[in-house]
């Protein structure tokens, strides 16, 4: 009688041989989408950018004349210190916004849902209606935070009409809008810390703060980096609150390089030069994250 007894094992070998091509089967559809709404529109600016594209259809190449353009145009460079300023105080607020919220609702044992959706109940509301609730509570004479201020006798202050309030101002708005969303990532991380390594820290002799320091934000580190940077780049892209609470001004104090891109496209059609601020936002965006990934997200 023939030997089959190793038939079996080499058979399921055999049938077990990975085919990649059956896993590029399953992510092509998102791959496709990828390709024609992200990649493609991207090489399409990059083109655009090296043109000079009018409303009619007709276009002349003119290769990186939009670009030497950006480096001389004082608008461009007041834009850009706009959008880094305002960035500057919007990420640190909303993270340790977002974090300071995970952690206390992490200690939070009753009603823990009910708290998490209240939080997170701004996020899910319009840029637009926030920037309008915001702006009344904003305002130099009606506002609710002047009518508190006003108990102490502060004020009136009109915050979104001085260059030097108006990007917190904006900042808070868009804080409160959007932390909502970085803080349940925030709270999945915080109980995805295994139990065990804080109690170890504990045993040892560790108080709260310091097990919050050596132990818990160590391991929130990936957590945390993805927050910085999706919040980075969402500040980077700031442009409806402005839009709505201010319409960029006073003199341009609240005018982001996203607001400097729309009038470009669609104010003076001055297509091939919107795109290139486009590409150089995204440059931008592109190595700060890089910078992030350095100094955040590496692994020890």
């Amino acid at each position: 009688m023939p030997d089959t007894g190793r038939a079996g094992p080499v058979s399921g070998r055999r049938r077990s041989i990975r085919r990649p091509w059956v896993g590029l089967l399953f992510v092509a559809p998102m791959l496709v989408l990828f390709l024609v709404f992200r990649f493609l529109p991207v090489v399409g600016a990059f083109l655009l950018s090296l043109t000079d594209y009018r409303l009619s259809g007709k276009w002349d190449f003119i290769a990186l004349d939009n670009y030497t353009r950006l480096l001389s145009d004082s608008v461009f460079h007041q834009a850009l210190l706009v959008t880094v300023t305002y960035t500057v105080i919007f990420v640190p607020l909303t993270v340790l916004l977002s974090l300071g919220t995970a952690v206390l609702l992490h200690q939070v044992v009753w009603k823990r849902g009910f708290f998490r959706g209240v939080f997170f109940l701004p996020y899910v509301t319009s840029i637009v209606l926030a920037a309008v609730i915001w702006k009344w509570i904003y305002d130099a004479q009606d506002g609710l935070l002047n009518a508190v201020l006003g108990l102490v006798n502060i004020g009136p202050i009109d915050f979104l009409s001085q260059s030097g309030t108006v990007l917190p101002s904006i900042a808070v708005t868009s804080a409160w809008k959007g932390f909502g969303y970085s803080m349940l990532i925030l709270l999945a991380g915080l109980q995805a810390v295994p139990k065990s390594y804080l109690e170890a820290a504990m045993i040892d002799g560790a108080g709260t703060w310091q097990r919050f320091r050596y132990v818990t934000l160590p391991q929130l580190r990936p957590v945390l980096f993805f927050v910085l940077v999706i919040e980075t780049i969402g500040a980077f892209q700031v442009f409806d609150a402005m839009y709505v609470m201010t319409g960029g001004g006073p003199v341009r104090s609240s005018y982001s390089l996203v607001y400097f891109l729309y009038d470009s496209g669609f104010k003076y059609f001055d297509f091939g030069y919107a795109s290139a601020i486009g590409l150089v936002l995204f440059l931008i965006v592109l190595i700060v994250s890089l910078v992030q990934r350095r100094l955040v997200g590496r692994d020890d």
